[in-house]
């Protein structure tokens, strides 16, 4: 079980883990299971930034969250947003070439342009959290939006053979994963009420049209939709949690 944890740490963020040894195939599996565990360390790291930045005036308290939010993950998902989204745009509609493209390391313009547009929605949120002082949202949303992906997973073909995403999605543990949602999804539930469920509405329907979309163009997903999803439930659930 340590090991499948180091491995989620590992696929989620930046953090120096210091583990050489080779990954077992049923460990890479089980890692999901500890999806939500990150997300919330995520969450826990961004309290302790709001913390530490509390005297700061609420742009930039906001724009140092946000900086640490992208630190902490080293832009692992927000890499996969781009990629998807030169992918999608220069795809014309072809899985294959959709595929190629998203290998494909040089940034086009589609990939900026919904870069700048979800920094931004993501800064203008914050910029309201910290002025209500809503520091549940940044606990909450990061357990939210990493727990979209041991679903994403479960109910998603693979599409990239070989790799360490076929791995997780070949040795994955269905029936534990089931109940972790669930329970991730009561205790929100539990702890915020309405609110609550409405986060959990949001984040079920956003992955749920983001898989829609994939199972059209590409017929699965891949590391790089899979991180574009986080980002996107992201967004959503900060939107929703400001206005709601």
């Amino acid at each position: 079980m340590w090991q499948s944890f180091i491995i989620a740490v590992q696929f989620l963020t930046r953090f120096p883990t210091f583990v050489t040894a080779e990954w077992q195939p049923k460990a890479v599996g089980r890692s999901l299971l500890f999806y939500p565990l990150v997300g919330l360390i995520i969450g826990l790291l961004l309290l302790l930034v709001a913390g530490l930045s509390s005297s700061a005036n609420d742009l930039l308290q906001a724009g140092l969250l946000l900086t640490a939010w992208v630190l902490i993950t080293g832009g692992l998902h927000l890499d996969g947003l781009a990629d998807s989204a030169d992918a999608w745009v220069g795809g014309l509609g072809d899985k294959q070439r959709t595929l190629e493209i998203m290998k494909d390391p040089c940034c086009g313009p589609s990939a900026v342009v919904i870069l700048v547009l979800v920094l931004l929605l993501k800064f203008a949120a914050l910029v309201s959290i910290v002025a209500d002082e809503s520091w549940w949202a940044l606990l909450i949303i990061p357990v939210l939006s990493r727990s979209t992906l041991p679903g994403l997973f479960m109910t998603t073909p693979y599409v990239r053979p070989g790799g360490l995403g076929e791995l997780l999605a070949q040795h994955m543990p269905r029936k534990q994963l089931q109940w972790l949602l669930l329970v991730v999804a009561l205790l929100v539930w539990f702890v915020l009420g309405g609110l609550g469920f409405g986060l959990i509405i949001t984040a079920v329907l956003v992955t749920w049209l983001l898989r829609m979309i994939m199972l059209q163009r590409i017929a699965g997903l891949t590391g790089d939709t899979a991180g574009a999803n986080v980002e996107l439930v992201e967004v959503a659930l900060l939107i929703v949690a400001v206005i709601a």
